[in-house]
């Protein structure tokens, strides 16, 4: 046997191993969007069967009685505007520190670095929120969110923008225009591919969290989808074909956007790896 024909039958294990490990993964994901179609006797037995009577009426429950309209907007607006602070805060910065060669912007940029491995601490979150005066307000959720991402957004905008000549801001320099302008006319047009990254892993972080919101929001009106399903399942803990469907209603937004988003997160974190 040659190479090249064991490299292939070594590629062709490969491909199955995944492709087994991809129906592991989607095993749970099946057995949750079947259930939640069936009654809440025949979902117990949490298989594969096809249900006997497809329940549609289990989502027009759902949606009712867990108030998701509401839910889902103060998702949208929350990871929205999360995402926008995010993206403008961490970008300008970015360019500052890439454009400033010196020891302070590279000691800047250590200490937003070690924001990927440095937990938050929650309680003094929450202190330092009180003394602010916005705790259990949406506005301290968007505001924590943005600061979480921080660090990761940095790295991806710091290996970017290290890839762009300088020759184009000291011609920008050179026609009067000042640093605001560089960096909204020339840098911002050249970092769409990672802001679009940025914006969607950061959508996505914020969508699925439940951990902000149940020690920052006070109000369960302003509570999340995520949220929705812990407060639906204290009400149907027993009926799991219900919380099934809250769960797949949940986990539908992001699911869409990943898979219309998809070359759009790996493309941009190879620029902002790649080019770094």
């Amino acid at each position: 046997m040659n190479a090249t024909l064991r490299k292939s039958w070594r590629t062709y294990l490969v491909e199955i191993v995944m492709l087994l490990g991809s129906l592991i993964v989607l095993l749970p994901i099946l057995i949750m969007v079947l259930g939640s179609f069936k009654t809440s006797a025949e979902v117990l037995d949490f298989s594969l069967k096809l249900p006997k009577e497809w329940l549609f009426s289990n989502y027009q429950k759902v949606y009712e009685e867990g108030n998701l309209l509401r839910a889902f907007l103060n998702g949208i607006l929350i990871t929205g505007v999360s995402s926008i602070v995010n993206i403008v805060t961490t970008s300008a910065a970015s360019f500052v520190l890439v454009r400033r060669e010196s020891r302070l912007s590279n000691a800047l940029y250590l200490f937003f670095f070690m924001g990927l491995i440095a937990p938050m601490s929650t309680i003094t979150t929450i202190r330092v929120v009180q003394w602010l005066g916005f705790y259990g307000s949406i506005t301290s959720v968007i505001l924590i969110y943005a600061a979480l991402n921080t660090a990761f957004s940095v790295f991806l905008y710091n290996g970017f923008i290290k890839s762009i000549p300088k020759a184009l801001d000291e011609v920008a320099f050179l026609e009067g225009a000042g640093m605001f302008s560089v960096f909204f006319r020339i840098i911002i047009p050249l970092i769409v591919p990672v802001n679009a990254t940025v914006a969607i892993m950061v959508f996505m972080s914020v969508w699925n969290d439940i951990t902000i919101p149940i020690y920052f929001l006070t109000d369960s009106s302003d509570w999340t989808m995520p949220l929705s399903v812990y407060n639906f399942y204290g009400k149907y803990s027993r009926d799991w074909n219900l919380i099934f469907a809250d769960l797949v209603l949940t986990s539908l937004p992001v699911f869409i956007l990943y898979l219309f988003a998809q070359k759009y997160i790996v493309g941009g974190l190879t620029a902002g790896a790649v080019k770094g």
